[in-house]
């Protein structure tokens, strides 16, 4: 009861929904960049939140599957095909034994979630089956991506509805983004005219942009402190380096660090973030803590009531 990794395409990792309560013996969080579509790949199938799937970078991912289940595609709009016929993304699909699963390259966002019913069956390691590849663990093996030949173990097979998401439902991706910042107890660091220019520029995405952060390129918005202690980093922050360029960090970010940040991205907009690509652009607005907490209310609350249209297969 397995899928074979026929291709793994640019980098295709194996994420839950990340490793919590280890950061005081360095482990970060890891799990999926884009939370929001990975958890809607794991509802359309009826499976446990926290199940794992596949997290495919900019596509080319190709898999045989060597039992029948279901799967289902979130995300960037990677074209999907099954036996050579093409199918929609955002529904849960059934797949036979011996068929073969391809996601072509995107031209449009970074990231898709290819899950299966029940979640791939991998090691746990420290509470999590999630990869993070620079500190060796999680995935197969010592957080090793996937290769060809990998044989991915799958649940127990089982019969079930096929469900589709709604198009008026599904995000779109845009080569921008505006991401929502709630302002940290260090931003006093910043002069009133660096947190202006701050929040009146446009940001573009470099190439230097991994699981770790997302490194940007605009304005130089650095303060006048130049060595700071070592605290715990927490996600979306955005570090100010000396070179005035932030950094937004992301799920493989380091435990601890030194930088002055000005403020954390919202949970919500570290999704969109994940999904722009290099000379993508981004701009920021500062919300306080209350309007961050409700706009995460809502967005869970639309999550576990918006309805799904079941579709015939």
């Amino acid at each position: 009861m397995t899928m074979l990794v026929k291709q793994p395409g640019l980098l295709s990792l194996l994420q839950d929904s990340g490793r919590f309560g280890a950061h005081q013996i360095g482990l970060t969080n890891g799990g999926p960049l884009d939370q929001q579509a990975y958890a809607w790949a794991n509802r359309l199938l009826g499976n446990q939140p926290n199940a794992c799937a596949i997290e495919v970078s900019f596509g080319g991912l190709q898999l045989q599957t060597q039992v029948d289940t279901y799967i289902a595609v979130t995300g960037a709009p990677m074209a999907l095909t099954i036996d050579g016929i093409e199918h929609d993304l955002w529904t849960a699909h059934k797949v036979t034994a011996g068929a073969h699963i391809n996601l072509d390259f995107c031209q449009q966002g970074a990231r898709a979630y290819l899950a299966v019913a029940g979640g791939f069956q991998t090691p746990i390691e420290f509470g999590s089956r999630s990869t993070v590849v620079r500190e060796n663990i999680g995935g197969l093996q010592q957080g090793a991506k996937l290769m060809d030949n990998d044989r991915l173990a799958c649940a127990e097979t089982r019969t079930m509805a096929s469900f589709t998401l709604p198009a008026a439902q599904r995000p779109t991706y845009t080569d921008h983004t505006e991401l929502r910042v709630v302002l940290g107890y260090q931003h006093d660091l910043f002069s009133p005219t660096k947190q202006a220019l701050f929040f009146s520029s446009t940001y573009t995405l470099t190439d230097r942009a991994d699981r770790m952060g997302m490194r940007l390129s605009g304005p130089d918005v650095s303060c006048d402190t130049t060595s700071m202690l070592s605290e715990g980093i927490c996600y979306g922050a955005i570090q100010i380096p000396a070179d005035g360029q932030p950094i937004v960090l992301l799920n493989d970010r380091q435990t601890i660090g030194g930088y002055p940040k000005i403020g954390s991205v919202i949970s919500q907009d570290t999704a969109r973030l994940a999904q722009l690509r290099p000379g993508d652009t981004v701009t920021f607005k500062a919300v306080d803590l209350h309007q961050a907490q409700n706009i995460y209310a809502l967005a869970a609350y639309r999550f576990q009531h918006t309805p799904l249209e079941a579709i015939s297969e």
